[in-house]
Formats: C-alpha cells, structure tokens, sequence
C-alpha cells in the first residue's frame, strides 16, 4: 500500500511539473482582425405630399425605431404603434419618415446598421441633413438614446418614449440637441426612473429637456406620446446649427 502512495505522490508531482512547464511557455500575443457585420434592414419610408409638388426643396427626416412587440415579425407589424401606425390612419407630416424593423425578435437594435440605413436614405433623397429627427419607444427608445450618445452630431432634435436611458453617458449627448423625453409613472417594463435619473442629469448639466411624466400609466406611454400634435409641430421647428 505504501509502495502505491508513493507512485501515486510521484505521478502527481509529474503532473504538476508538466503543467508549470507549459505555463512558463505561454505567451501574450499582439495581434489584430478586421471585423465585418451585416444587417438585414427593413423598413417604410414615408414622403409628405410636398415632397413632389416642391422638387427643389430639401425636408426634414424623422427616424422612428419601435418597440420590442414589433421586432421579427412581418413588416406590417411596424404600423401597430408611432408614427407608422397614424400614417396608416392617414396622418400627414412634413418631414419624411423612415421606420426600419429590427429583424432580432430579442436582440437590442444594431445601431450602428440603422445609422448606415439612414445615411442612404439621406443621401439617395432631398432630405436636409441639418433636420434629422430621432424618436423611439421602449426597446426603440433604448436606441435612440444610445444613438444619441454614439452619433452627437448627427440629430437636430430626439423624441424618447419610456426607454432605459444611459444615465453615466449623458454628457456625451449634443448639449444644442433639444430632447422631450416621455414616460408613464405606473412603468413595470421600464421604470420611470430611467428617465428621472437621465433628465435629472441633463438638466443638471443645462441641457435643453423636456418631460412629461404620465401619471398612473403603465407601460404603453407612447399612444398618447405619440398623438402629441405639438411633439410634431417642435420637431419640425428644429434645426442644426453646425
């Protein structure tokens, strides 16, 4: 029994030397890859009736990125809430409108491809860059703020309806950029804290907010954010100025 204890002790010990031998022998190596990510984007793109009557002017875009519920299905689901759903109503507006679906039913937004998709749309139509509008509701409110963080100098005015909001990245937001911010108190998706703590922060930092905070409504503030008649008429009174 002995004699085994004392293989088994020196089998060990084998083992272990084995395994601090091949640990000096790792390395850190320096390297580097290039990365490409596609995205599949859907989307409606709307055109206000003067778009045509008026072939040398250049308008305004609206950007609206939609909630959770609307994301992976068929496109017509886009249409359920927002901007899209009071088009299909026969809504007009003044400005164009561009409503891209997040293909990922429980994926976050794919910013980065939004804002691809909407530096095309752009460019292909007689849109004036100075008068880019963003809005989102929940999952699509998230992004938009985000967006607002990774894309500052991009957007004239933002529109956000009950999404979670980066509060530690405030300071990265446009300060000229003017933003209405929109959320119901009784929220047990997203809290309203979300957008407390964030316009709190801006307004902190004198960043030019706007907050209307519902009372004992839940989680769907954006059917009443977005039948606002004077959210569309601020909108369009907005304009970069670079």
């Amino acid at each position: 029994m002995q004699i085994r204890q004392v293989i088994s002790k020196i089998v060990l010990l084998g083992i272990l030397f084995f395994l601090q031998a091949c640990s000096a022998q790792s390395q850190l190596v320096e390297d580097e890859a290039q990365t490409v990510t596609k995205e599949n984007l859907r989307y409606y793109l709307y055109y206000p009736e003067e778009y045509f009557e008026k072939p040398d002017d250049e308008f305004g875009l609206l950007l609206f990125l939609h909630g959770g519920g609307e994301s992976g299905r068929e496109l017509l689901h886009v249409k359920k809430n927002g901007p899209p759903k009071l088009l299909a109503e026969g809504k007009q507006f003044p400005f164009l409108v561009l409503a891209p679906q997040n293909p990922h039913e429980k994926k976050w937004w794919n910013t980065q491809a939004v804002n691809q998709l909407l530096d095309s749309i752009v460019d292909a139509n007689r849109v004036d860059k100075n008068r880019l509008y963003l809005t989102g509701l929940s999952r699509g409110g998230s992004a938009a703020w985000e967006m607002a963080t990774q894309y500052p100098d991009k957007f004239a005015a933002m529109a956000v309806v009950c999404g979670m909001a980066p509060v530690p990245y405030a300071h990265w937001i446009d300060k000229n950029m003017p933003i209405w911010v929109f959320h119901g108190d009784k929220d047990e998706t997203i809290s309203v804290e979300e957008s407390d703590k964030m316009v709190s922060r801006l307004k902190e930092m004198n960043y030019d907010v706007i907050y209307t905070r519902y009372k004992d409504l839940g989680h769907n503030a954006w059917d009443r954010a977005y039948t606002t008649d004077s959210l569309y008429t601020w909108l369009a009174k907005q304009k970069r100025i670079n």
